[in-house]
């Protein structure tokens, strides 16, 4: 399986360097060209391989509904722009998705899992490690390491051997990051199957001794992954 190869193309010095520096964080991500000419983007385009651009609207020499209009579709985009008003227009093209500037890494981490649904070589298995964001700082948290994934409200705590995250985000958001070892086995709870120690018609013990209950709705599907 190859990486999603990807380029940046951005008149801002400054919007290339942090693209490039978000991209250089995800591992299935290889960045294989960047610019601030949309020009020299396309030449490149034109005589190697790329799947993914993240691509300014707002440009001088050409803008970045014009470069879609170029390329076409044979290649995605993630657009990147100060100017919401565009969003609507880029939807039209094969869109990913919309990033609008000031871009966090957080939301380029859900951006660029939306890209990966696209692509389906670029599957979780390769990948060892993902990225969250707990108490001010970005975790880098391999995912042997996870024991559990737990609903709480409007935030997720994901278990680890040794530490505890606390994160904003939703259940659902961090099933579809997770590796085929996840699995969910309760509306408030997903569990890396790998650290299963015993279990009973309600309850699975994992090997830190924590009890997880298991939902009615989800039992057969669990039964059936640790099969």
């Amino acid at each position: 399986m190859k990486k999603i190869k990807c380029i940046i193309v951005d008149d801002e010095p400054l919007a290339v360097s942090l693209l490039e520096n978000y991209v250089e964080k995800i591992p299935f991500l290889e960045l294989v060209f960047s610019s601030e000419n949309p020009i020299e983007a396309l030449e490149f385009i034109q005589e190697n391989a790329a799947d993914l651009v993240f691509l300014d609207i707002q440009m001088p020499e050409l803008t970045g509904i014009n470069f879609m209009k170029i390329v076409g579709d044979k290649m995605k985009y993630i657009l990147t722009t100060a100017y919401s008003e565009y969003a609507l227009e880029g939807y039209d093209h094969n869109i990913v998705d919309y990033l609008l500037k000031p871009i966090s890494f957080d939301r380029f981490n859900k951006s660029v899992l939306k890209a990966r649904e696209r692509f389906p070589l670029a599957e979780a298995s390769e990948v060892s490690h993902f990225f969250v964001k707990s108490s001010g700082h970005q975790h880098r948290i391999n995912f042997d390491d996870v024991l559990y994934v737990e609903s709480i409200k409007d935030y997720v705590n994901i278990k680890t051997e040794s530490q505890e995250y606390i994160v904003l985000d939703t259940l659902k958001s961090l099933e579809n990051q997770l590796p085929a070892n996840f699995i969910r086995v309760h509306k408030s709870f997903i569990l890396n199957v790998d650290k299963v120690k015993s279990l009973n018609s309600k309850k699975i013990i994992i090997n830190s001794e924590q009890e997880i209950p298991i939902g009615e709705m989800y039992r057969s599907n669990f039964l059936d992954k640790l099969k």
